[in-house]
């Protein structure tokens, strides 16, 4: 008993002193990180990690409106390759919706139609929609918009140069260095940073904005705090008014945000597979709801279009390796907001792992899920017109 008293004290001793040398060194956000992941079983951010988090509510304040079953709803079973690759990265839940009615719908470990969890770089979509509605409403200037006209302070000898497009375009030019495995880096800081305002305005711009894609979570976190500065509020409430409300989730979703308040924009927005599905109706329809026009059709046409890189527009993913159109949100463990609209698709997927990467930048379990989800429904079309 005794040995175990000292071993205890010893452990807590250097588990003091190791907080104490985080904190004076300037890493202080590791003790977050330590006590987020490693102390709780796990090696990284995880879908359920908000819970560790302060989070600000956006709430499902309207009228809400639940998702039509097709008439063939869970008939169609996935296929052994699908099933195979969807339980191997460990899913939570895998939603097929055509025609603007569920027709496959599946979860695992005790996930429901109601879980949240963390939809990581999804969330980039998002704060660029807020921001075209800041568009539309005049609050915004456009997206040519002067970002140092907003922070004068911005740093670097192109600031003068950076505009909003260039941040929803990831061709930015900012001083940031997108790893996810070094703790001591700026991903990391700002992931579990307590001031995320502080971090990025301390960045500057180091190369000519509009010249070259580079994936930035940072640009994202900029463009937030544009929308955040120039609106007084925080994303998460016009989230709830622009979005979240006229969308008529059925949920409340959570927002991450940092000790100071503000959203991590680029990341971190809660909601289930049923709620994020609205938002590949909305693209899917060009920004129409049931009958109110949301989003300018001619912005989610520019969204959805390549801009530097042949696979990425306005924050928007873009594919078509399947021979059709098809753009996407998507998150770091594979969380996936899918849309096809050539066969009026939105497929969501969420979970805990994903493939490596294609050599097209791509994921391997993407292609897989667009490829089996396409010979699905393309099977179940055809035995209807058969029937008709």
């Amino acid at each position: 008993m005794k040995t175990l008293i000292k071993i205890t004290s010893r452990f807590s001793l250097v588990f003091a002193l190791l907080i104490l040398f985080l904190k004076f060194s300037g890493n202080g956000y590791l003790i977050k990180g330590i006590w987020a992941s490693y102390l709780h079983g796990k090696t990284s951010a995880s879908i359920d990690d908000a819970k560790f988090f302060e989070t600000n509510t956006v709430k499902s304040r309207h009228a809400t409106s639940t998702w039509p079953l097709h008439k063939n709803y869970n008939q169609k079973a996935l296929s052994l390759e699908l099933t195979n690759t969807l339980e191997k990265t460990k899913s939570v839940a895998f939603l097929v919706i055509q025609n603007d009615s569920v027709i496959q719908e599946k979860y695992w470990n005790g996930y429901t139609d109601s879980s949240l969890s963390n939809s990581f770089s999804m969330a980039k979509s998002i704060t660029t929609l807020l921001c075209q509605i800041a568009i539309q409403k005049g609050i915004l200037l456009g997206w040519d918009q002067k970002v140092i006209g907003i922070f004068p302070t911005l740093k670097g000898v192109h600031a003068s140069e950076l505009e909003l497009w260039h941040l929803s375009t990831m061709s930015s030019g900012l001083d940031w260095n997108e790893k996810y495995t070094n703790p001591f880096n700026v991903t990391a800081k700002a992931y579990y940073g307590e001031d995320v305002k502080t971090l990025l305005l301390s960045l500057p711009v180091i190369n000519e904005p509009g010249k070259t894609f580079n994936y930035q979570s940072g640009s994202t976190q900029l463009l937030g705090l544009c929308l955040r500065e120039v609106t007084g509020k925080s994303l998460s409430s016009l989230a709830t008014e622009w979005l979240w409300g006229p969308l008529q989730a059925e949920h409340d979703a959570l927002w991450h945000i940092d000790n100071e308040g503000c959203e991590l924009a680029y990341c971190c927005f809660n909601s289930n597979a049923r709620d994020f599905a609205r938002f590949g109706k909305l693209m899917l329809h060009y920004g129409n709801w049931n009958g109110t026009q949301i989003l300018d059709s001619s912005f989610v046409s520019m969204a959805t279009t390549k801009k530097f890189a042949p696979q990425y527009g306005y924050s928007f993913w873009l594919d078509d390796a399947s021979g059709t159109k098809v753009f996407y949100q998507r998150g770091i463990l594979g969380q996936y907001i899918i849309t096809i609209p050539a066969y009026k698709l939105v497929i969501v997927r969420l979970g805990q792992q994903r493939l490596p990467n294609a050599a097209d930048g791509h994921t391997q379990d993407f292609h897989m899920i667009v490829e089996e989800v396409l010979k699905m429904v393309k099977d179940v079309n055809s035995s209807e017109k058969k029937l008709n």
